[in-house]
């Protein structure tokens, strides 16, 4: 399990080594990176998903006193944090960059062989429902995914592939009506206490407001890199599609195909990025009622439980971490197509602009008064 160190972070829920809670891992998968021989990849098509976070320490602490999983789910893993989605249109995909600086990322990337996998499968297939004692259900002959949340407790579901690298999308649709003090999760995370995560949470509102969108990227344990969105139309109605491309270059956050957040690598100028952890695929739905909706002030309504959130249509274009000896594709140097390279072109970036302009409530990059001895250095290089 997971090193003492994590086990502060979770705090008020303590962590035990017999006890399944966000913020146990299973420490044998990071065996992967280790005496592997040569790593390259291949290139795919398209752009898609992304998840969403709340505020760091508050969160993690908050999600872990909240989940009390079963005891009988201790062997499975289960990460702290949050994810979002993302796609990326073909009109919003842009041309390869010239060049990629390798040197920088290959040092994490030449330990370990992948197989590039392109899947859109069953639930059954691709996905373990890991805890909520019945709340969780895959439906429909694996086409849809349910999760639900009750007084006595939330459910939640983890990718069976780690991946490194690539573009993942789902369809989803939120708990409808009166959704206060509940949040629905979908993020990537590695394991351990410098983890990575790329995050998306749904931040539950009364009937007739919006929710918030909830981004955060962490890396090397690292995040505070908080940005919240108004979606633009109400995503408890029909099923939308959040995206992430996730490449050495780019974390692209995506909702419906329009990019609303690009975080980029920036490791040249000393600032961590996402690039040597394989990640699983995580998606939760939990009572925060002591911060989610309005800071607290809101409380869930238990009347309106069992409260619902749905998942359809997962799709992902990605480098998953194998046992075998097939590597992800020929030589990554040499790619000059595909997720691999993708970045946001000029309209990608005047969309994303129009979402930021208009929707975007929180940056953190704006924050002085959370940051009084200077912003992240990321805000002025970006």
């Amino acid at each position: 399990m997971l090193p003492e160190e994590t086990a502060k972070l979770c705090l008020p829920h303590p962590c035990t080594l017999n006890s399944k809670s966000r913020c146990h891992g299973d420490p044998c998968s990071m065996s992967l990176i280790a005496n592997c021989s040569q790593l390259s990849w291949e290139a795919s098509n398209a752009i898609t998903k992304s998840p969403l976070s709340a505020f760091s320490a508050i969160l993690i602490s908050y999600k872990v006193s909240s989940v009390h999983p079963p005891p009988s789910l201790s062997s499975s893993p289960f990460l702290v944090s949050q994810l979002k989605v993302l796609q990326i249109s073909q009109s919003t995909s842009a041309s390869p960059p010239s060049s990629i600086p390798m040197k920088g990322f290959l040092f994490a990337i030449l330990a370990c062989s992948f197989l590039n996998i392109a899947s859109a499968g069953s639930f059954y297939q691709d996905f373990d429902i890991i805890w909520g004692d019945g709340r969780a259900k895959i439906l429909d002959n694996g086409r849809l995914l349910t999760l639900s949340l009750d007084k006595t407790s939330g459910s939640g579901f983890q990718s069976k592939n780690e991946y490194l690298f690539g573009k993942i999308d789902m369809q989803v649709k939120l708990v409808p009506g009166n959704s206060a003090g509940t949040v629905t999760a979908y993020y990537l995370s590695s394991q351990g206490p410098t983890h990575d995560e790329i995050d998306f949470e749904f931040l539950g509102n009364l009937s007739g407001d919006p929710y918030t969108l909830h981004t955060n990227v962490f890396a090397q344990g690292k995040g505070n890199r908080e940005m919240q969105f108004k979606l633009w139309f109400d995503p408890t109605k029909d099923f939308h599609t959040y995206s992430i491309l996730w490449n050495p270059r780019h974390v692209i956050f995506m909702v419906d195909g329009t990019p609303i957040r690009d975080f980029k690598n920036l490791e040249s100028r000393g600032i961590a990025f996402p690039k040597n952890q394989p990640m699983r695929i995580y998606s939760s739905l939990w009572n925060a009622d002591d911060w989610a909706t309005r800071g607290g002030t809101i409380k869930t309504d238990w009347s309106n439980a069992p409260f619902l959130a749905s998942y359809r249509n997962f799709n992902s274009d990605a480098c998953v971490t194998s046992s075998s000896s097939t590597n992800c594709a020929s030589d990554a140097a040499t790619i000059k197509s595909g997720w691999w390279n993708q970045e946001l072109d000029f309209t990608g970036r005047k969309r994303m602009k129009w979402v930021q302009q208009n929707y975007m409530i929180y940056n953190y990059c704006t924050d002085s008064k959370r940051f009084p001895q200077g912003l992240p250095p990321e805000c002025s290089l970006d």
